[in-house]
């Protein structure tokens, strides 16, 4: 599913000069490598790519946009359950005892069967 795509540093690069004086040639050489650097002045300033990388860049960032909203929706709805416990008529009563009992406990804490 995911595109792997050199890092920029490791593309081929080409001049901005000959990438306009000789179209052609550049478009063979992304087609051949996926990806090319156009540099101006030895700094990266663009990369080319072919519609089928770009297709599954696309298609990546939409996968990858679409679980994030899957995961915020299950958040939601665990959210939602937790709220709809916590507006019962019987919490506010369970929330006055919990608040009641100012950080004491009704019986003595077990570490543990060992200790």
């Amino acid at each position: 599913m995911a595109a792997i795509l050199p890092n920029l540093d490791e593309l081929p690069r080409q001049n901005a000069s000959h990438v306009k004086n000789r179209w052609g040639d550049v478009v063979r050489q992304v087609q051949k490598t996926g990806s090319l650097a156009v540099t101006n002045h030895s700094t990266v300033e663009m990369v080319l790519l072919t519609a089928a990388t770009y297709n599954q860049l696309v298609e990546d960032a939409q996968a990858l946009k679409a679980r994030e909203q899957s995961v915020l929706d299950e958040l939601g709805r665990r959210f939602d359950v937790r709220l709809g416990v916590l507006q019962q008529p019987e919490a506010t009563a369970q929330m006055g005892k919990l608040f009641a009992a100012k950080g004491k406990l009704g019986r003595r804490p077990k570490a543990g069967d060992t200790f």
